[in-house]
C-alpha cells in the first residue's frame, strides 16, 4: 500500500498535501487574530427580523486552521477564503484556502 509522501515544510492538516477533505460551506472574511496554526476569520452578513421587518448588520466569527505551506502568506488584515472540513480540535472546523485579492 502507498502512502502519499509529504514534503519536509507541510503536514497531514493540510488540504492539498495531507489527508484532510474539503466539504460543505465556503466563507470569505478578513482574519482579525492569528494564534500559532490558528486564525480568526470574520466576515459582515446581514440579518433580516421578521417581527420588526427590519434589517440589521451582523457579523460571523469562526477559527480556522492554517496549513503549515501557506503559513508565511497569511497575516492579520488578509481577506483569505476558508472551508468547511472534518473537526480538527474543540473549535476548529474550518482550514484555511488562500488569500483572496480584494474586488474593485
Amino acid at each position: 500500500m502507498e502512502t502519499k509522501k509529504q514534503p519536509v515544510e507541510c503536514e497531514r492538516r493540510c488540504p492539498w498535501h495531507g489527508d484532510v477533505s474539503v466539504r460543505g460551506r465556503h466563507f470569505k472574511g478578513f482574519v482579525k487574530k492569528i494564534f500559532g496554526q490558528r486564525a480568526v476569520v470574520e466576515w459582515s452578513r446581514v440579518i433580516y427580523y421578521p417581527k420588526y421587518e427590519r434589517f440589521a448588520k451582523g457579523k460571523s466569527k469562526v477559527h480556522a486552521h492554517i496549513p503549515k505551506c501557506i503559513t508565511n502568506n497569511i497575516k492579520v488584515g488578509d481577506y483569505v477564503e476558508i472551508g468547511e472540513c472534518r473537526p480538527l480540535s474543540k473549535i476548529i472546523h474550518f482550514i484555511v484556502l488562500g488569500k483572496v485579492e480584494a474586488e474593485k
